[in-house]
């Protein structure tokens, strides 16, 4: 693990180190990872698909049909794109990883234009679907 203590010093240490994301994009993943682990019987390490789908999950309930425009926006345009986050915040301490953990792990889970089609998928809160 670094030296990296806090959540700010690990931000500004990303902000040195890479350019590409947003610093958002950073916290969003943290919070996808709490998110996932919040539905399982008992915390565990998650590997790279689970933790891709499970920001496919947290962007949708939390930005619904905008949830791609968001990452995208944030410069997040594919699970690649996650492995790529993950591995920044283990480099600076926030993460932690199993020896077996690779960015390999992330590519191609998922195509983002199919998962984030707008209004594809999304379920409005307290509304209904006709046979529910």
């Amino acid at each position: 693990m670094s030296d990296v203590a806090t959540l700010e010093a690990a931000l500004a240490e990303l902000r040195r180190r890479d350019g590409k994301y947003n610093e958002r994009a950073y916290v969003f993943v943290l919070a996808a990872l709490e998110f996932a682990q919040t539905r399982l019987p008992v915390r565990r390490h998650l590997s790279g698909v689970e933790l891709a789908w499970a920001c496919r999950d947290f962007a949708l309930e939390q930005f619904g049909m905008l949830a791609g425009s968001v990452l995208s926006h944030w410069g997040v345009q594919s699970t690649e794109d996650f492995g790529q986050l993950v591995f920044l915040l283990i480099e600076v301490g926030l993460l932690a990883r199993q020896p077996t953990d690779k960015l390999e792990d992330f590519e191609r889970v998922y195509d983002f234009a199919e998962v984030f089609k707008a209004g594809e998928g999304y379920r409005w809160p307290g509304v209904s679907t006709p046979g529910e």
